[in-house]
């Protein structure tokens, strides 16, 4: 049972940009709060931005003022637009509700390399 798809992943260049979308269940689209998380080889999992039903957000100060949350409640999606990426952006992205459910989905892989 799929309860979130995370897509928009690819290869770009430093300071290029992606957008980054994840299709939620209902079970955990009705979560007050989504989230954007991400993996880094031999890292763990980390919080990167969250975004309420009311479209307030909160971002991990590693990406703030590049990144972008949001979230469409009718159609129980979340997206993620990153701008000015650095190879530290490297990682496998996630999405889930803040705090997170274990149900995880594949994850969307971004690499950020000239």
């Amino acid at each position: 049972q799929v309860q979130v798809a995370e897509s928009g992943g690819g290869l770009v260049q430093p300071g290029g940009s992606l957008t980054l979308s994840c299709a939620a269940s209902e079970s955990i689209a009705r979560s007050y709060a989504m989230g954007w998380y991400r993996q880094a080889p031999g890292h763990q999992r980390d919080l990167v931005a969250t975004v309420t039903r009311l479209q307030e957000t909160n971002y991990a100060d590693s990406v703030k003022g590049r990144f972008t949350i949001s979230r469409d409640n009718a159609r129980n999606l979340v997206y993620l637009q990153m701008n000015n990426l650095k190879p530290d952006d490297t990682a496998v992205y996630y999405c889930n509700s803040a705090p997170a459910t274990p149900h995880w989905g594949q994850g969307t892989r971004v690499t950020v390399s000239s």
